[in-house]
């Protein structure tokens, strides 16, 4: 029996998987617990299986056995997982990384197209997923099959295109020194791109948006009325964040030579899979010069948000 995690700023989910089959899924509120031990704990006093593989993504860098989470006050060891919990063998991957290896996993309608490219082509693949935060992971082509390797390239410097651009770095650069992609390309992200815009008087907070934000997740605020349209600035900031996305997601493809395709996960995409195919898309290929190169690369969302727990199930039965 695996046991197999996604460990997420937000949400942190566990499942059993029996023969390559899921099991026993549950979710759990990462921020309400002191660690990764005590809600494997709490999961397997409910299920009362024996397991002698445990694999977990998180959302940070993993070296040597032992990550400091990106978006958590946790700090995880394999050694002490695999003490405490008394399994045999526990691993820990990147979440993106564990992302790429259930890449492999899934069906082909769990995957929307949004640019077909030149699907015979074949080469490295880039992995790309806002949520919480910002992932990036690549995928290496040897020429037989891919293996995924982790990456922090959304930690790297956030670059502007235009004046509007210009203007949110140094909105917030005032507000965190240091401005990556992912203080503009993730679920935090979106929300800030919508108070830049109402702040800078660009465009009008509505009552009816603020009234739901104290009730709902801003973010999520921003992109529900921003994708049905009932709010403008809502619109113009979902559709910026949009822009911003593919421009990060066609730079990736660049230092990665993605040929053999580009995936967009994360639990934001699959709500705006049709919105994408605009703004996303024409930032994607905005390259200059290898604009036409970037044409010819395929771009999938991905649909199934099980695909970390899948890849750390994949890897875990290798170990």
């Amino acid at each position: 029996m695996i046991l197999a995690g996604d460990v997420g700023g937000t949400h942190t989910r566990l499942a059993l998987f029996e023969k390559g089959q899921l099991r026993e899924e549950r979710k759990f509120s990462s921020r309400n617990y002191k660690g990764l031990e005590e809600i494997v704990e709490e999961y397997l006093s409910l299920e009362k299986k024996n397991v002698s593989v445990a694999c977990f993504g998180i959302a940070g860098p993993v070296r040597d056995g032992k990550c400091k989470a990106t978006n958590l006050p946790w700090e995880v060891d394999a050694s002490e997982l695999s003490l405490r919990l008394k399994i045999e063998k526990v691993s820990l991957l990147n979440d993106l990384e564990a992302n790429a290896h259930g890449l492999k996993m899934l069906k082909p309608e769990e995957l929307f197209l949004l640019q077909k490219g030149n699907p015979k082509q074949s080469g490295n693949r880039a992995l790309i997923s806002a949520g919480t935060g910002l992932g990036e992971a690549g995928l290496f082509w040897d020429g037989k099959a891919h293996h995924p390797f982790a990456c922090e390239g959304g930690h790297a410097d956030f670059a502007p295109r235009n004046e509007l651009e210009i203007e949110l770095l140094l909105y917030l650069k005032k507000k965190f020194g240091h401005v990556s992609y992912e203080r503009v390309v993730s679920g935090p992200g979106l929300h800030a791109i919508y108070e830049f815009l109402v702040e800078s008087g660009k465009e009008r907070r509505s009552e009816d948006v603020k009234a739901e934000m104290k009730k709902k997740d801003p973010s999520f605020v921003v992109s529900e009325f921003g994708r049905e349209n009932r709010d403008l600035a809502c619109s113009k900031a979902l559709d910026l964040f949009l822009s911003c996305y593919g421009a990060e997601t066609g730079n990736l493809a660049l230092k990665l030579l993605a040929l053999g395709g580009c995936f967009i996960g994360g639990g934001i995409a699959p709500h705006l899979a049709e919105r994408m195919k605009a703004g996303f898309v024409s930032s994607f290929i905005d390259k200059g010069r290898f604009g036409s190169l970037l044409e010819t690369i395929p771009v999938w969302v991905v649909l199934n948000d099980n695909t970390a727990l899948l890849g750390a199930a994949a890897y875990g039965a290798t170990l």
